[in-house]
């Protein structure tokens, strides 16, 4: 594979302790920067994000953190997560479409708090 700049999709989550506003988006903003450090980025190489919620989050929407980080000219989504008995409660999710030059295996996603149950695969 040649290190030709291509769009790639990176995954990550976080949970919050408490359905709050504040914590919401501090705990959105760790996310996306921890994506952004550990892969390179800035916003430029952005294409899109989507953020998911799980059922029981309602205090904010998580792209409102992307927003107030300075992410201004990328299109951001929101979406519930699927219901699934016995998921992580209060989890944000991402799904990050960026150009890199990043192979598949080099890409860094990132699993924080109780969303690292989700990826144990993965370094931390």
């Amino acid at each position: 594979m040649s290190s030709a700049e291509r769009v790639r999709a990176l995954r990550g989550a976080t949970t919050l302790d408490l359905d709050e506003r504040l914590h919401l988006l501090e705990r959105t903003q760790e996310l996306i920067a921890e994506v952004f450090e550990r892969n390179g980025l800035v916003e430029d190489d952005l294409v899109s994000i989507i953020f998911t919620a799980t059922d029981d989050v309602h205090s904010a929407f998580p792209a409102e953190a992307a927003r107030e980080a300075g992410i201004t000219h990328v299109p951001l989504l929101c979406a519930r997560e699927l219901e699934i008995a016995g998921g992580i409660e209060r989890c944000i999710r991402i799904l990050i479409h960026a150009y890199t030059t990043a192979t598949a295996h080099e890409l860094r996603h990132v699993y924080l708090h109780e969303a690292r149950q989700l990826r144990t695969d993965l370094p931390e």
